[in-house]
């Protein structure tokens, strides 16, 4: 009940319209309980016409008749009426409130996914993020509605037919007592089963989700090698356990709707028989009235008793298909509460520090490893001071911890140990907010949205004008490939970037970068993609316009970096030297054999 009352929040502005559907629900159960009323007197009424019948009936009495079965026939309709209203009413409230409902929570965990740190999305894969925000919410959405409609309408219509029933006829009361276990029983027997098996099916849609997007992104890879078949077994198979798995639970559900249904049919009959014999045993023919009185039920009573049974009955198997509808929610519903309860391990804290005058960065005794139970740090040891307005270099094999290096800087993950310092003051002093805005980071993977040229560029400013664009443009070196499309800045960008080459997405990312106006800018490998000409003229761009920011540069090329105040070489976590390219030559021994190895290689890059 904490999770339903915590995700339940979510309905804010549609808790109107849920409740109003409610009322409407409980009408249209109203009216529809009071039809088998109505019929009853008209059944009565019809009764008492044929046994009167029996010779010319006054004119008066015929008129008499026809216009008391008339009123009965007319209640008929208008309650009909009334219920059809009532329920058209409520299926419109209750899709509103239901579909507001999704919206909302999906929002909501969309915006709580923006709040995560590095380390909350690690621990969620992003397939399952988005399975969690798409189908699970759906499943949501589903069953919220259903609870509404059927929650509330089929309790009602069981608790007034059955107390009905038994003040009609509590002599037939024994059938209740026979017919409800046997449609709850079989349903309760499998409800462990279908839950561990729906909690395993979740999972997996997780790794389809996966593999779709894995190679959405990596579909040229997927081509360049001819792979379309092997992917295409890949997901079959996963798909194909998922349709196992769904199979094997709707056999098990289909093999018990034909046993409820018999169940069903079996007390009308039971109904039907033991009551028919009750009418015929007490109803006695009265000579002097020319009637049929009946001591026990009459035909009208009857027919209320099965209208009363069906509905008593069928409420039954309503909770029973909503129950399965719930239970189909529920693993989602356990997974969008784990999303909307998740704690950023990196939260923006009030009355923090919106300033800062330099861009002058310390390591003080640092250490960091990813999770509390790992049992060696990513980095450590790291002590060292980056002077503002520096260019820092940072060079180191494959897996040395150069992006973690500068993810630190950033706080997109917090030091273990130790203490990181910006302008003298410790980075959680600062707002989150300003200190990205100050340090701006150029990310390995570089992303570009759907929209134009220039819209991406603005990420880094909204308010850019169309001169501080170009300026950035420039000092990246892409405003010439951009001048050449034929509408410049306003060509459109497909999603991810699909339409522009590699070396030209990262160029523009180190533009949108440029137009924060940051203290810190880092170019995390943010040139690889570039030739070496490019690249050369990209640092010097950076060199001349940006001289009182800090700028620290990742790369695998020496020559992108050899040119720095100072180089930072790591080696496997640690700071192996750090130094000016000359002194490293004299005392890094991995620096000698990288540049040794590059120059030896590609002569191009001295």
């Amino acid at each position: 009940m904490h999770k339903v009352r915590y995700l339940l929040k979510s309905l804010r502005e549609y808790k109107k319209p849920a409740i109003v559907s409610m009322v409407f629900i409980i009408l249209e159960t109203a009216f529809e309980c009071l039809i088998p009323f109505v019929m009853t007197g008209l059944l009565n009424k019809l009764a008492e016409f044929e046994s009167q019948n029996t010779g010319v009936l006054p004119p008066e009495a015929t008129q008499n008749m026809f216009r008391s079965i008339a009123i009965y026939s007319a209640i008929l309709i208008g309650l009909g009426i009334l219920a059809l209203v009532s329920g058209y009413i409520a299926g419109r409230l209750s899709a509103k409130a239901s579909s507001g409902y999704a919206r909302n929570l999906r929002g909501d965990a969309f915006k709580k996914t923006l709040e995560f740190s590095f380390d909350n999305i690690d621990k969620f894969s992003s397939s399952s993020l988005i399975t969690r925000q798409t189908y699970d919410v759906t499943n949501i959405q589903f069953s919220f509605m259903m609870i509404i409609r059927v929650g509330l309408k089929a309790p009602l219509m069981f608790i007034f037919a059955f107390v009905m029933f038994i003040v009609s006829s509590p002599d037939l009361s024994w059938i209740f007592a026979v017919t409800i276990p046997l449609i709850i029983v079989p349903f309760v027997a499998v409800l462990p089963y279908v839950i561990k098996k729906f909690n395993a099916l979740f999972a997996r849609y997780d790794i389809i989700n996966e593999k779709i997007e894995e190679n959405v992104h990596g579909m040229r890879v997927v081509k360049n090698f001819a792979r379309e078949e092997f992917e295409k077994q890949k997901l079959h198979d996963e798909s194909l356990e998922l349709s196992k798995g769904f199979s094997q639970i709707e056999r098990i559900l289909n093999a018990t709707r034909p046993l409820v249904q018999a169940v069903l049919f079996a007390g009308m009959v039971l109904i039907l028989f033991f009551g028919g014999l009750i009418v015929i045993k007490t109803g006695q023919y009265d000579p002097v009235t020319q009637k049929i009185n009946y001591l026990g039920l009459n035909v009208g009573e009857l027919n209320a008793l099965i209208t009363y049974a069906s509905q008593a009955l069928s409420s039954i198997m309503m909770v029973s298909f909503m129950a399965f509808i719930i239970l189909l929610s529920v693993p989602g519903f356990n997974r969008v509460y784990e999303v909307m309860v998740e704690k950023p391990t990196i939260e923006n804290e009030s009355e923090k520090l919106t300033t800062m005058n330099s861009g002058d960065i310390e390591f003080k005794n640092v250490n960091f490893k990813y999770s509390e139970r790992a049992e060696k740090y990513a980095l450590a040891d790291v002590n060292l001071h980056i002077k503002s307005g520096e260019t820092i270099g940072i060079i180191g094999a494959t897996g040395s911890s150069k992006s973690t290096f500068v993810n630190l800087i950033s706080r997109f993950y917090d030091v273990s140990t130790g203490e990181i310092l910006i302008d003298g003051h410790n980075v959680k002093d600062y707002d989150l907010k300003f200190l990205r805005d100050s340090v701006s980071m150029v990310l390995q993977k570089n992303i570009l949205f759907s929209g134009t040229i220039a819209e991406n560029l603005r990420w880094g400013n909204k308010d850019a004008t169309m001169e501080e664009i170009v300026w950035a443009s420039k000092i990246a070196q892409a405003h010439p490939f951009v001048e050449q499309f034929p509408e410049q800045y306003n060509t459109h960008i497909e999603q991810g970037g699909s339409n522009v080459s590699g070396g030209q997405k990262q160029r523009l990312c180190i533009a949108r970068a440029l137009l924060k106006k940051p203290k810190i800018l880092i170019l995390d490998d943010s040139t690889s993609a570039v030739d070496t000409k490019t690249d050369a003229f990209i640092r010097k761009g950076l060199k001349e316009s940006l001289g009182d920011v800090t700028k620290i540069i990742i790369a695998q090329r020496i020559a992108s970096v050899m040119d720095a105040d100072r180089i930072i070489v790591l080696d496997d976590g640690k700071v192996e030297s750090f130094g000016t390219h000359d002194e490293l030559m004299k005392t890094s021994k991995i620096y000698q054999e990288v540049y040794e190895i590059q120059t030896r290689i590609g002569g191009g890059d001295k």
